[in-house]
Parts: structure tokens; sequence; C-alpha cells
């Protein structure tokens, strides 16, 4: 609900904080006197289009502030959250202009652009005039309005949330069928590869242990001069090999007696020698012995080798890598191979998904068409009485063919015949304006009570109307007020006088500037307006009498609310 509206420097008005209280306020005034100013400067801080003619002449810019009470408005409150610019159950929308044309918006203080003051605004607020804000041109509206009506809106959830599941499980099926059609050359490079490898069927560390047999048998008759060079240097020389040099070292050191003690330690270390070199001349002969140098097998792993390398070289890898390398490959493979097992399931988990879906769906369907027929009903006698005897109101229902929708399987449409004879036709249609507020108004005085929009603006709803008509269309209004809070703009005493509050709008001539003004009306002021809206060229006495009975026919309703 609208609590506050505070405007500065916008077109004639200087400066206006207002509080707006729950129920019916009308707004009143002299033609020219600036009625329309608030909603104007309302539909800004909404998100419509402004520029610089709106700032007040001699001022750098124009501000507005609209605050609202969103405690009955889940959707706002939904809206704000999932944006982090909630502020409890408060929101402020701001606009400011500036001369120059520039424009910013502002939610809860947080600049924010039109799009989402738009998108907001919806859940706060309707206005019933000839611009954009007009919710009911919008079949999306229509759909909605009739959902509420019939008290569809838990079903209408879980339609669109088993949409919501059709839908990510068919992009999710779609999204791997393409992959599947772009991996069929992947694959079969991949099953090719993959068969080298098999027939390779390297090992972990196979590599470098064949590297280091390869380097052994390469060198085999060289290592083999080499350690039967080394077994002559130690035993196998006559008068040159170490352990003869070792026995004629201790004989010459035995000669001289072993009255020295000093040279103990060197013959033990001296005999301590010959022992090592004799154990190991023992070794060396028996590896010697057993030594092949086996061609064949050389040739083996050189071929292997070449093989293992020319692979590491044609994937990129280093020759060690190979293995596991091929470990990948395998699960790469495994994994795509899979992929048509995973469609299957999902395309009958899918089947499953459209059924419960056509299921929800066609309930919703029939609830639907039997809450249109009552709608029917209701609006277009409430258009009778709105001066439109011939009006008829008809809500256009057409089934939608092809996959699942995310509002269902038929798109919902509000048509109007306004006169005998023509065929009915969208709301947008409707060639006079003053005929489209009124079927709006007529609209939603029938779904008010379901309607999750607690504030109704209507911009002279009473265009081209009188007498009797007015008077209906003031009862309804305050039933709307009655029900949740409604602004009117009016020039008829038979809607004046129903309202809950009255502002009164006046105009103030100075001699360098103009000035708008607005009052709240009370008692005999408030009488006063509306006899001067009874018209006459003096207001009499009974003109004034008048006044005062209309009022006071509202006065136990208007009790009510206050």
């Amino acid at each position: 609900m609208l609590t506050h509206l505070s405007i500065s420097h916008f077109a004639i008005v200087d400066q206006l904080d207002l509080d707006i209280p729950r129920g019916m306020s009308v707004i009143t005034g002299e033609t020219g006197a600036g009625k329309s100013i608030m909603l104007d400067a309302l539909s800004l801080t909404l998100g419509s289009r402004a520029d610089s003619d709106c700032v007040r002449t001699g001022c750098e810019r124009a501000d507005i502030r609209a605050t609202f009470d969103i405690n009955s408005l889940p959707e706002a409150l939904q809206w704000l959250k999932a944006r982090d610019l909630e502020a409890d159950n408060e929101c402020i929308l701001r606009r400011v202009i500036t001369k120059d044309g520039r424009s910013r918006g502002y939610i809860n203080g947080t600049p924010s652009p039109l799009s989402d003051l738009r998108q907001l605004g919806q859940f706060l607020i309707d206005i019933h005039a000839q611009h954009e804000h007009q919710s009911l041109l919008r079949p999306s509206t229509h759909l909605k309005l009739l959902d509420e009506y019939a008290g569809n809106q838990k079903l209408s959830t879980q339609v669109r949330e088993g949409w919501q599941k059709w839908r990510q499980l068919q992009d999710r099926i779609v999204s791997l069928q393409t992959q599947s059609k772009d991996q069929d050359a992947r694959i079969q490079l991949l099953q090719y590869q993959n068969e080298e490898l098999d027939r390779l069927s390297i090992s972990e560390g196979e590599v470098e242990a064949l590297e280091q047999e390869q380097k052994q048998l390469s060198n085999a008759e060289a290592s083999l001069y080499t350690y039967q060079q080394v077994v002559n240097l130690c035993s196998e020389s006559d008068n040159g090999n170490i352990l003869h040099s070792l026995t004629l070292c201790q004989q010459l050191l035995a000669e001289l007696g072993s009255d020295i003690p000093q040279l103990q330690d060197t013959q033990d270390m001296l005999a301590t020698a010959q022992i090592q070199v004799e154990e190991a001349t023992g070794e060396l002969n028996r590896f010697v012995d057993n030594f092949e140098a086996d061609p064949a097998r050389l040739a083996e792993i050189t071929e292997r080798l070449s093989t293992v390398y020319t692979l590491a070289r044609k994937h990129h890898v280093a020759p060690e890598e190979l293995h596991q390398f091929h470990a990948e490959l395998q699960q790469e493979l495994e994994s795509m191979q899979c992929s048509d097992e995973i469609i299957e399931e999902l395309e009958t988990e899918l089947d499953s998904i459209q059924k419960q879906y056509q299921t929800l769906a066609t309930k919703l369907s029939d609830k639907r068409r039997k809450s249109a027929n009552r709608l029917n009903k209701a609006v277009s006698k409430h258009i009778h009485e709105l001066g439109m005897p011939a009006g008829q109101f008809i809500v256009d229902i057409n089934p939608l063919s092809g996959e699942p929708q995310a509002l269902g399987m038929e798109e919902v449409r509000f048509l109007v015949s306004t006169n005998p004879g023509t065929p009915p036709r969208p709301m947008d249609k409707v060639a006079s304006g003053g005929e489209l507020s009124r079927i709006s108004l007529a609209i939603q005085v029938i779904t008010a009570k379901t309607s999750g929009i607690s504030t109704l603006v209507f911009d002279e709803v009473d265009v081209g109307i009188g007498g009797g008509t007015a008077e209906i269309v003031g009862r309804l209004l305050r039933e709307l007020g009655d029900q949740g809070q409604v602004l009117c703009v009016t020039h008829q005493p038979q809607v004046a006088s129903q309202g809950h509050t009255h502002l009164h709008v006046s105009k103030k001539l100075r001699k360098d500037s103009t000035r708008t003004h607005i009052n709240t009306l009370q008692g005999e002021d408030r009488t006063k307006e509306v006899a001067r809206m009874l018209g006459g060229v003096e207001m009499t006495e009974q003109t004034l009498a008048h006044a005062r009975e209309m009022i006071s026919l509202s006065s136990p309703a208007q009790e009510a609310v206050h």
C-alpha cells in the first residue's frame, strides 16, 4: 500500500509531502489545477519515461519519492529479497530528473535501472489510465487475474514448476545429443588410439627398466673385456697382480720381526686387504663366467623402445608418461560411449515428467474454463451498470498445441464488445479511453478480493458519464477502497462524495510563478467542494444541502474503514 508521496520541484509543484491512508482517496480541483500531477509523479517512480520539461522552472532537478508498506505483498518482498534490496516491510522508490534531461532511479536507496522500477512496480500498484502501466492491456495479466479469481494459484505454480523440470531435462538431453553427434569422430579416433596402445600394453615403470637393460646389453663386449682386465690385475698376472704384491708386502714386514708394536696394525690391515681382494676376485670371476651378450634380446628391447618413443611423440607425452596417458584415454572413451545410455535414461524420465505435467495442466485448464464463464457474467453485469448496456466481456481461452508451456496449455485474452453488432476485440483495441477505464474498473471490482495488488489508481474513469452511472462508479470505487487502497482523480460529485479521504488540488498564481497545492478537505470545506462540482453559477443553500446529502450517504461505510 502507498503510504507517503514526496514531490520536490516537479512541474508546478514546489514541495509536496502527502500521507496517503487506506481506503478510497478522491482527488478533485478546478480544470487545469494539476490534479494529474500527483499521478504523473507517481508514475515516474514506477519507471515511466521522463524529460527535462518536468523539472520546475528555475530548479536544478525534480526529486520524487514513493513509500510503500509491502507487508501484505509477498511477490514484492520476494523480488526485493532476491536482489538484496529488502528493508523490513517497507519499499521506497525514488526518481531524480535533472534539468538537462538525465534521470536516475533508486530502490530502497540503491541505484537501480528503470527496468527494475517498472518490474517491481507491477507488484505494488496498478494505474488505470491510457498509459503504459495499465496492466489489463497485457495478456499475461489476464491469465494471472483469471487464476486468482478461480483460486488456481497453487495449481498454476505446480504447472510452472513441472514445466521448469521438463525444460531443464529437455535442454540436457538436447545438449547430450548434440555432443554425441559432434563426438562420433572423436570416439572413432579414441578407439583407434586405444587399440594401438592396447597392442603395445606398456606397463608402469617399464620404459625405465627397458632403457637400463638396453644400456647394459649395448656395452656387453666392452664391459666383458674390462671385467677380465680387473681379474688379471687382481690375481692372474705372475708377478704384477695385486694379491702377489700384498703377499710379498706381508712377508717383508714379517722378516723384520714382530718386536715393533707400531707395525702390527699395518700387518693386520694388509692381511684384511688380501682377504677382501680374494673375495672380490671370486665374485667377479663368477659374474664373468655367467655373462652373456644376448644380441637377440638387445634387438627385441630396441624395437619395443622404438615403438614406445614413436607413440609418445605422436601423443605429445614423455615416454614414461605413456602408461598414464593410455589409462586416461580409456576413461574418456568409456565416458563418451555411456552417453547413449544416459540419454535413454533421461528420455524415460522426461516422458514421466511430461505425463505429470499433462495431468496438472489438464486440471488447470478445466478450472480456468469453468471460472471464465462466471467471470464473463460478473464483469458484463458491471459493464451494463456503468453506462454500457450493450457491453459484453469475454474471457477468450485458446488451446496451445505442441510442447509444454510455463503457464499451461492455453492462451487467455480478455475481449470486449461495447456496441451492438460489434464483435469482441482485445481490450487494447477498445476505442474509448473512458470505456476502457470503466471496463477495467468492473474487472478490478470482481477480482479485487484475490488480486495481489493492494493499490489501484483510476485517472478520470468517469469521463463521459454522469447521473446514476457516475454514482455507480463511485460505489464500485468505494467498494474497492473498502478492501484496499484506491486513488481516483474525478470530475464527478457522485464519485467524489464516496471517498474515504478527499484531496483538493488548487493552483495559486503569483507574479513570477505558479504553484500547486494539495489539501485534505473535511467537514464544510468538503461540502463546498462537492457543491462546486455539482455546478451552477452561484453556490446556493440548496446546492450545499444536496452536497451534504450525497456525502452523508457514504458516511457509514467511511466510518467502517476508519
